[in-house]
């Protein structure tokens, strides 16, 4: 007897994925069926989470493999943080983040995305083994698209609206989900226009990135509204403020909000999540699929036989 695998159940979203499956180097994943968990690496002096923990090109390294160890799926290595302040060079920025690729790709078969805006630097880190491009920016700067399509690399497109390291004050929307989703649409055509396959593109619809909490907890809630356009799409929830004003939580007492909010995104259609703690997310995840019908349980030992209750005592009082 044959059965079918399980229908996803109601009130989660199945987003229309134009292609489900995706080849990054030697990996593939399955959209359809599969959430992929991508470690955070910033090799930056004043990140946001780890303030410059993983600065150190051995460190960076280290924290790389250790997440794989722990079960990341991807590392995203970024050199320079989104928050405003002052501009990096390309030469700057590339040998901050180039020998982490060049290590962490000579040691796993791991996917690997940079987190840059610059050409210049996407170019040199796929040389170096990345094999996708995050770009924060939304394409603020076109050629880095030409750049991707160019190497065959995949392209993050996310939602923000500065300029590159600078500041938004007070953002606006009258509905910032339907805003946030056109705006996606609009890059992906500007990418697809130069040159980047439809099965090359990963859209993220930029939590918190010039966004204040209200708009960030509303496109976690209609987050399936981003995943309809038809793209995987990745929710960056890790350790965020609009966790931190929500619970009036501190960056360090941040992670059971994270996996709230990234399982939220899940069910909404998600099917990337970028954490900071990867372990932790990997068991959020796995459980999530668990229930979505797409992974099997480790084991099954409970109230699966006789083995489970023990047999009635045979002897008699003296």
């Amino acid at each position: 007897m044959t059965t079918s695998a399980p229908a996803t159940a109601a009130p989660f979203y199945t987003p229309p994925l134009l292609h489900p499956v995706h080849r990054f180097g030697t990996r593939t994943i399955d959209f359809s069926r599969q959430v992929a968990l991508m470690a955070i690496i910033n090799r930056t002096p004043d990140s946001f989470y780890d303030a410059g923990a993983t600065f150190a090109l051995d460190a960076a390294v280290a924290a790389s493999l250790a997440a794989v160890d722990d079960g990341a799926d991807w590392v995203d290595i970024g050199g320079v943080p989104f928050a405003p302040g002052p501009a990096l060079s390309a030469g700057e920025e590339a040998d901050r983040v180039v020998p982490v690729i060049a290590a962490v790709a000579a040691a796993s078969d791991v996917i690997i995305s940079v987190d840059t805006f610059l050409p210049e630097v996407a170019a040199l880190s796929i040389t170096a083994g990345a094999t996708v491009i995050n770009d924060t920016t939304g394409l603020s700067n076109p050629e880095l698209a030409s750049v991707v399509a160019e190497s065959g690399a995949h392209l993050v497109i996310t939602h923000s609206l500065a300029s590159p390291r600078t500041v938004y004050p007070h953002p606006h929307y009258e509905d910032v989900v339907a805003e946030v989703a056109g705006f996606l649409a609009r890059k992906v055509e500007l990418a697809l226009s130069l040159g980047v396959p439809a099965d090359k593109i990963i859209v993220d619809p930029g939590h918190d990135l010039n966004k204040n909490t209200l708009h960030t907890l509303e496109i976690t809630r209609r987050f399936n509204e981003i995943a309809a356009l038809g793209f995987p799409s990745l929710a960056a929830v890790s350790n965020k403020d609009f966790i931190g004003e929500t619970l009036n939580q501190a960056k360090d007492e941040r992670l059971e909000g994270s996996l709230a909010a990234g399982v939220v995104c899940i069910l909404g259609g998600a099917r990337i999540l970028r954490m900071h703690n990867v372990a932790s997310a990997k068991s959020a995840i796995g459980m999530t699929e668990a229930v979505l019908g797409w992974r099997a349980p480790a084991y099954l030992k409970h109230n699966m036989g006789d083995a489970n209750y023990p047999a009635p005592s045979t002897s008699s009082a003296s």
